[in-house]
């Protein structure tokens, strides 16, 4: 039998796969901008604190949506099961052709920037160099996770327990730098003095800059059906490591304020390198290598999961079926894999900003998805049922966040639409038009057939005890 893991994921790895999912290279990145948009440190801390609390409602919602669809793939999966094909194809679509590459590239490029800095000090890494560098991690990651999907977890503990070490390091020094009395940029009359006032468009950004540093909590879901009993571990993994996250990130940000006044972190272009700088003196080479092993566990975890999503819309006949295989002995998605990896380029700064939006517009599709199927299947058996306040709470707070993106940078957004919606005519030329001509069929079973042979995949057998809902007529036989 032929399973689509070797590896059982319990509950201290799927916590640890979350909480490592989120904490990448977000926090080191994310707290110049939003401090830029907020305009205070108070307020700045403040939406960090109702960024998590925000991403602690999606998850709750998640975790319903989790155990009730337990199918990998995360929102796809669900969006796809409630509001059909094309929905779900539109977000899979947005997905592997902007999302995880730019996101990726982002990752890849900052750990090679960090690497490379103690040894180009005094100027900047050259373009060649850190290009080289960034392709080299990436590479290396995908050929662990082909290998082994045992190799690709352990990855993801070790470097996870790292990069929240080292997050423990900036908290614990700024904390000492707070007994010490150096703790002025956070006192209640310093910390709402405004750099500049406000709009509620500039408090929207900076809402979407923190919650660049927060993606990642639905991660998880993507790889419900290697969890081990999902219906336990998958919500207490979300329930741990969201509020862990949270307060790791707030401190963060109360450490680096506890050495650097407003002005210095928003001239500084690396935040806990200047940290370490100011306060870890010789031992200032500390915060370069701490990030790079953050930025690294990051790259590991977004493949591990975004070849899970390319494996699921396989699945479904939304991408060509050859990325619904895993390798015959090692029992891990190589073509999924490979996908993934060419789709990322190295210079996607550009697309950056859209990622964000499209990220969030993902969210709220599939939390008002779980309303809409709460009223079409009500008799459906759901291990996990939130109050209805909690998916209700994140729409309106979504909603509003999205008409002010939308209103502040209306071309980004508007460019993000205009990039997912491409994927109407290729949903209904390559999923919904069935009779296509003789020739096409066997062009793609032949490439399909070939890929087989040089990745030595097979189908997986599925298990319809995982990945079928539990209907309420199922639950009493």
């Amino acid at each position: 039998k032929i399973h689509f893991s070797n590896w059982p994921t319990t509950l201290t790895t799927c916590t640890i796969i979350s909480s490592g999912n989120i904490i990448g290279s977000g926090i080191f990145i994310s707290p110049k901008g939003v401090l830029e948009h907020a305009g205070s440190v108070g307020l700045s801390l403040i939406i960090w604190v109702c960024g998590g609390g925000i991403c602690a409602l999606g998850s709750m919602c998640y975790a319903e949506l989790g155990v009730t669809i337990p199918k990998s793939g995360g929102d796809y999966s669900y969006v796809t099961e409630i509001f059909g094909g094309l929905v779900g194809f539109l977000l899979l679509w947005s997905a592997v052709l902007i999302m995880y590459p730019t996101t990726l590239a982002v990752i890849a490029l900052t750990f090679s920037n960090y690497v490379l800095q103690p040894a180009f000090q005094n100027c900047l890494p050259p373009y060649v160099a850190t290009r080289l560098l960034a392709t080299i991690c990436v590479m290396f990651l995908t050929w662990v996770n082909c290998y082994s999907v045992r190799w690709a977890t352990r990855i993801q503990d070790v470097f996870t327990i790292g990069k929240l070490l080292a997050l423990v390091l900036i908290i614990v020094v700024g904390l000492v730098q707070i007994c010490k009395g150096h703790y002025e940029a956070l006192k209640p009359s310093v910390a709402f003095e405004f750099l500049q006032e406000p709009s509620v468009g500039q408090v929207a950004l900076a809402f979407l800059q923190a919650s660049f540093a927060y993606s990642g909590w639905n991660f998880l879901n993507y790889v419900t059906e290697e969890v081990v009993e999902p219906r336990k571990n998958l919500p207490r993994a979300i329930y741990i490591s969201i509020p862990l996250v949270t307060l790791v990130y707030t401190l963060t940000n109360i450490a680096y304020f506890s050495s650097m006044t407003p002005e210095e972190l928003l001239a500084s272009n690396a935040v806990a390198v200047t940290f370490g700088e100011k306060l870890l003196g010789m031992f200032s080479w500390v915060m370069p290598i701490s990030v790079a092993l953050s930025t690294f566990g990051g790259i590991n975890g977004y493949l591990f999961t975004s070849s899970r999503l390319c494996f699921s819309g396989a699945r479904e006949g939304h991408l060509p079926y050859l990325l619904a295989m895993i390798h015959l002995k090692n029992c891990t998605p190589i073509p999924a894999l490979l996908v993934c990896v060419s789709a990322v380029k190295m210079q996607t700064h550009n697309l950056i900003n859209y990622v964000s939006f499209i990220n969030f517009l993902s969210y709220g599709v599939t939390i008002a998805g779980l309303l809409y199927f709460r009223k079409k299947k009500p008799n459906q058996l759901r291990p996990i049922k939130v109050n209805l306040l909690i998916p209700i709470s994140y729409l309106i707070f979504w909603v509003v966040l999205l008409c002010f993106s939308l209103y502040s940078e209306p071309v980004v957004c508007g460019l993000g639409m205009v990039i997912m919606l491409t994927g109407v005519p290729v949903y209904f030329v390559g999923v919904w038009w069935k009779d296509k001509p003789k020739w096409i069929s066997r062009l793609v079973e032949k490439v399909t057939y070939m890929g087989q042979k040089v990745c030595y995949v097979v189908f997986p057998q599925e298990d319809l005890s995982e990945t079928e809902p539990l209907t309420s007529s199922k639950a009493t036989d």
